[in-house]
């Protein structure tokens, strides 16, 4: 089996003590699935990963898509997740909700 061409991290908020926080957790139910079907649909080559807190609460829920090291910040719907792909589709980050 080959290795994915990119991988799409998702923050769920899990801490090591293993009860969410945050707001990434309360804002995302169901993205993971929406992610994992857009990217079959659209034939994007990516691993879809939920993650722990990636300590941007101030900014999220957070979305990165590695090996570019885009890191989006306000993912809170399903438009925005087809803004970002949309983009990601053109090999460009989604400017809008990139977070620098």
């Amino acid at each position: 089996m080959a290795t994915p061409e990119r991988m799409i991290v998702c923050c769920q908020s899990f801490r090591t003590t293993g009860s969410p926080k945050g707001i990434c957790h309360k804002s995302t139910e169901g993205f993971l699935q929406y992610i994992e079907e857009e990217l079959l649909d659209r034939g994007l080559d990516a691993l879809v990963v939920a993650t722990t807190c990636l300590k941007q609460c101030e900014s999220g829920p957070i979305l990165v898509v590695q090996p570019e090291n885009w890191w989006f910040k306000g993912v809170e719907s399903e438009g925005v997740i087809d803004e970002i792909l949309d983009s990601l589709e053109d090999g460009e980050p989604c400017e809008k909700y990139l977070l620098s």
